[in-house]
């Protein structure tokens, strides 16, 4: 598939503002929305706080309640039912004309219990667009085909990691370790979700960054290094995208449950971020009924273990009546504020290979070349005449993610075992070929297959081959974590040795291409050997002709990894992951490295990384010039300025650039070196130039220029001097430096 049109980010002060009709307009991407049914509105035109007042002013105490938790009655299993085969539910209260609220998992598509869905590439795989627009298409789908099957909250908005853990088993779910990356992107799915009349839902609030006993460990981490890290990626994206619903993790924070969390419920989110919508536990994430409701929870899921006893609570004077209205007022606030009272949903066909289509396209912009030594590729249709196929049921499929974010994809799940961790979710793999999709594409080439469980075999076949392409593959999921970042083996019944599949390979052909599809980064003791390296990432429901259409040149890889690769274990904060002593007793995990997470973390510890941040090849060449900086300090109520320069195509096909403005902060705020601040995808024809402006101002949500302040509670623009960087990536080799900036 070919890129059809200019992709742009970065300037963080204009372009966000236009996400909401972006959302909007873009609806339709995904297939017939429910937007398009005719709207019932409010004879007087009222604000969503005053008809939720209205409403709410009818409601007996125990009608309240009702809204304030799950519609499950069965005790803690996963063994109930629930309509639409939704996650969860609350029923409606029809005398007032309360509709019911069906929840479902969206991280990667529709969640697997709703019914067949387009299953979409993994969720970093968007982050690495570095595409809002893109980001945008993703929502979309995620929202329409929510509203197609009667879906009205969505479950999806997975914006953990923040590069603390990339063993952590749902890293495909997020969307990468740079907050403000993180945040955008997030936003931009969460915008297009509510566009369809859905409640959106941004999680895991907040740090829960590892699986390994996700319901007893105990993030401990200092004000300032959660504020610029993990919380910073939580503000954009319930900023920017007026989220409606949050919500709380398993796992303590500072020692409190988050889901009984005052500072985060209370404090930050409500009080300093002006947070007007609900939160809501995780799946059995309540812990008690008064400490819960008022430390800031606002509804209790999927059932009614806690806060069906609210009422006595209130009795006991151990919850004021006043807390439970302002919990109902929120939910019956959110319902308004995205339509779903004057928009309910019609329940109709998914477009499927519409949203199939625009699945392609995402991966084909999510996709990262990571290596291609001597023009290994694109690879020529018209002079190649054999290759060989190996490895990850490339004949057949292409690996999914697993757990609540299962897709049910279009065509039949093919699937395998169910690894134990996590011991419930089944590895699933969606029904697209790499190998028929080589075929189509080298018609007259002799494309032949092999498993990989005979290295020697393969090494044979890869020998009688013109070229070798290595598909390798690394699950994961939900409730676990990788044990390593060397490929395991978890969808075989007599596991693979990946790695030295691939280095079999690679000796036999020094043609060897090597295709990754993983959630999350991997080493590669094997790169040195191989001529070139796409990470595809979980590539979703076309991802056998995506794959086909990146090697061969049909689509220009432009994807940068939103993620550092390490080297090695022994570049992480934690080289090994904290293990729970039993499934009951909080353990700490130690968050000293605080704001340096991701690529700071190797930024301020001088660590080589594998493959850095920002990161990715295309089949084309890129120059930027003329940078200079346009200082507006003096114009703004806060600082801002602007990058201009000159981005030029220097190579010979059509690509993709993603130009990257980072800034070093003054030494007195201890800062790591550099932050990403702004971003923007150009694409050029072979020999164009475009005039690029990155703005960067401080009145948006990211706070480029601040540091946290811990002595005034809030972020404070340090005086002093700013560096500020300009590149393709995040590594120094890689980046000019522009110029500076001297605040007063």
């Amino acid at each position: 598939m070919q890129l059809t049109a200019p992709r742009a980010f970065g300037k963080l002060f204009l372009v966000m503002a236009l996400g909401l009709s972006l959302a909007i307009s873009l609806s339709g991407c995904g297939g017939t929305a429910s937007s398009t049914t005719t709207p019932t509105p409010p004879l007087t035109p009222q604000t969503s706080d005053a008809r939720a007042t209205a409403l709410q002013a009818q409601m007996t105490q125990a009608q309240e309640i009702e809204m304030v938790q799950g519609g499950v009655t069965s005790d803690l299993t996963y063994g109930y039912t629930v309509p639409l085969g939704a996650a969860g539910f609350v029923p409606g209260i029809t005398a007032l004309g309360i509709p019911e609220l069906y929840l479902a998992d969206g991280s990667v598509g529709v969640g697997n219990g709703v019914g067949p869905a387009t299953a979409l590439p993994s969720s970093i795989a968007s982050a690495a667009s570095f595409d809002t627009k893109e980001a945008t298409k993703y929502g979309t789908i995620i929202g329409s085909e929510l509203a197609d099957y009667g879906i009205n909250v969505n479950l999806g908005g997975n914006i953990n990691l923040i590069g603390r853990e990339p063993r952590d088993g749902r890293t495909f779910e997020t969307k990468g370790e740079d907050p403000i990356l993180a945040g955008k992107i997030a936003a931009a799915h969460l915008n297009a979700i509510q566009a369809q009349h859905i409640i959106a839902d941004i999680k895991h609030f907040a740090f829960n960054d590892q699986e390994t006993g996700r319901g007893t460990a105990n993030a401990i981490i200092d004000e300032r290094g959660g504020r610029e890290s993990d919380l910073l990626a939580f503000e954009i994206g319930v900023k920017d995208a007026n989220v409606q619903s949050v919500m709380c993790s398993y796992n303590l924070t500072n020692s409190q449950y988050d889901c009984e969390n005052s500072y985060l419920l209370n404090q930050v989110l409500k009080g300093d971020w002006s947070f007007s919508g609900f939160v809501m536990s995780d799946w059995w994430a309540t812990h008690s009924t008064a400490n819960a409701a008022i430390n800031g929870l606002d509804q209790e899921q999927p059932n009614q273990q806690y806060f069906s006893t609210l009422g006595q609570a209130i009795a006991a004077g151990q919850v004021p009546q006043s807390r439970l209205d302002d919990m109902v007022h929120r939910i019956l606030r959110a319902m308004f504020e995205v339509g779903i009272f004057d928009y309910p949903q019609q329940i109709q066909p998914i477009p499927a290979a519409a949203d199939a289509a625009v699945a392609q396209e995402l991966e084909e912009q999510g996709a990262v070349l990571l290596k291609n030594s001597a023009g290994q590729l694109p690879l020529n249709e018209s002079t190649i005449q054999s290759i060989a196929v190996i490895g990850s049921r490339s004949d057949v499929a292409v690996l999914s993610g697993g757990g609540s974010a299962q897709v049910q994809p279009i065509g039949g799940a093919i699937t395998g075992p169910s690894p134990c961790p996590p011991c419930w979710a089944q590895v699933v793999w969606d029904p697209s070929s790499p190998l028929k999709a080589i075929q189509a594409a080298a018609p007259n080439a002799k494309v032949q297959f092999a498993d990989g469980s005979d290295a020697n075999a393969a090494a044979t076949l890869a020998a009688s081959s013109q070229v070798a392409i290595v598909f390798v593959s690394q699950w994961a999921s939900e409730g676990m974590d990788e044990p390593s970042l060397n490929l395991t083996d978890f969808t075989s019944a007599t596991p693979i040795d990946q790695d030295a599949l691939v280095a079999a390979v690679a000796a036999a052909n020094p043609h060897t291409i090597v295709v990754i599809e993983s959630g999350s980064a991997i080493v590669m003791p094997w790169l040195g050997q191989v001529n070139a390296v796409l990470e595809a990432w979980y590539p979703g429901q076309n991802g056998g002709p995506a794959i086909a259409d990146l090697l061969f040149g049909v689509a220009n890889p432009s994807g940068k990894l939103p993620i550092t690769f390490p080297a090695s274990v022994s570049q992480l904060p934690r080289p090994a992951i904290p293990q729970p002593p039993d499934g009951v007793t909080p353990f700490n995990v130690n968050y000293t490295e605080g704001f340096n997470v991701g690529y700071r973390w190797y930024d301020v510890n001088n660590y080589t990384p594998l493959f850095p941040f920002g990161y990715g090849l295309s089949y084309t060449t890129f120059s930027i010039t003329n940078g200079a900086i346009v200082n507006n300090l003096s114009a703004a109520t806060a600082p801002n300025f602007q990058v201009t320069f000159t981005l030029s195509n220097t190579g010979p096909v059509a690509g993709a650039e993603v130009a990257q403005v980072y800034l070093g902060l003054p030494a007195s705020t201890n800062e790591p070196p550099r932050r990403l601040v702004g971003w923007q995808k150009v694409l050029l024809e072979p020999g164009a130039s475009q005039a690029v402006t990155i703005e960067v101002d401080q009145n948006d949500s990211s706070q480029p220029m601040s540091y946290w302040d811990t002595g005034m509670g809030s972020w404070t623009v340090a005086p002093g001097t700013y560096t500020v960087y300009l590149g393709n990536s995040e590594a120094a080799s890689s980046l000019t430096t522009v110029g500076t900036i001297t605040v007063q």
